[in-house]
């Protein structure tokens, strides 16, 4: 039979209980970071100028350029989203001028 473990000692759970605290400070202080709003909206511009430079490249492969989104699908589909909604305001836009210069003419 194998000797049982000894109960550890007061150091030894103070240690762990100071580094516990330590790790729960750290994961606290991470969770504030990244719900703060400033953390938000700094990623939030830096996701959408990606997207903007990643939508340019897609934009420009037919006319030779090979560069575009990382092979990070989430890149591609924020492109792809920022394309479409770039579509989607420009046939708007048409369509509201066109709208107004018909009732303009009469």
């Amino acid at each position: 039979m194998s000797d049982p473990t000894p109960p550890p000692s007061s150091r030894e759970l103070e240690a762990e209980v100071l580094r516990t605290r330590a790790d729960l400070a750290a994961a606290i202080d991470e969770l504030t970071t990244r719900v703060s709003p400033g953390y938000q909206a700094s990623r939030i511009a830096r996701e959408t100028k990606q997207a903007v430079a990643d939508a340019g490249a897609m934009a420009a492969r037919p006319f030779g350029n090979k560069n575009g989104p990382a092979q990070d699908p989430r890149r591609a589909r924020n492109a792809k989203a920022l394309i479409g909604a770039t579509l989607v305001v420009a046939l708007g836009s048409v369509v509201v001028v066109t709208a107004v210069l018909r009732r303009a003419r009469g």
